[in-house]
């Protein structure tokens, strides 16, 4: 069985401060830090007239701050399960709106948000069925023009790559704290988390109505990416 909500909830309400480095961003994903780069980059070029951010997940707030280096000014609502890492995330974003729940329950409106930002966080759905309303959820909510960016883990589709996309995450994790490290992040993944594959990703958003679908970057068990709803 994988963790349930409220289990998922309160490893994160323990875990602040790793979440919390503008400079590394969570350390246990491979190339945070350029992933927080190349999706603020690509937010502001692909939507230079956004008012309002969502940031899913939002954890202490990394995506919320650097997409505020380029698109100053922005009105931000910050969700997460964890009301720590909302609290801590409203303090680095000031005037933050914040709503503590899961995205597959709450309501975010329709056409309300220019730019919506998912980071480490849909790895968490579970079904198909899952998959596909919050992928639906999300075009709802992006006014036209808006655009959508995700960073996350993503399985991989080809069983016979699949253990040494393992194998190489596994030695960038042993190499930053240790294979005791490797081993509680890697407990941590086969208990809590059902990742679905790019590709499967991808061709979701296309069915859900995205377009100008991109791959920013992937790398190992990573990878970035993100579309734009369409402008009428």
């Amino acid at each position: 069985m994988k963790s349930t909500v409220d289990e998922i909830r309160a490893r994160f309400d323990a875990d602040v401060e790793r979440f919390s480095n503008l400079e590394t961003g969570q350390s246990a994903t491979v190339d945070a830090p350029l992933a927080l780069d190349l999706i603020s980059h690509a937010a502001a070029a692909s939507c230079p007239q956004a008012r309002r951010l969502l940031d899913v997940g939002c954890g202490a707030g990394n995506f919320s701050l650097k997409i505020l280096e380029r698109l100053p000014g922005l009105e931000v609502t910050l969700v997460d399960l964890s009301l720590p890492m909302l609290t801590r995330a409203q303090e680095r974003v000031p005037g933050a709106r914040v709503l503590q729940g899961d995205i597959r329950a709450l309501d975010l409106g329709e056409a309300t948000f220019d730019v919506i930002v998912a980071a480490a966080v849909l790895h968490h759905l579970r079904t198909d069925a899952e998959w596909r309303a919050v992928f639906a959820k999300f075009h709802r909510a992006l006014a036209p023009g808006g655009s959508l960016w995700i960073f996350d883990l993503v399985e991989t589709e080809l069983p016979a790559l699949r253990e040494m996309m393992w194998q190489r995450y596994g030695q960038y994790l042993e190499g930053l704290k240790g294979p005791e490290y490797r081993e509680h992040v890697f407990a941590y993944i086969a208990q809590e988390d059902t990742p679905r594959s790019l590709t499967f990703q991808l061709e979701l958003l296309r069915q859900t109505g995205f377009a100008g679908i991109e791959v920013l970057h992937k790398h190992s068990c990573f990878a970035a990416f993100g579309a734009v709803k369409h402008a009428g």
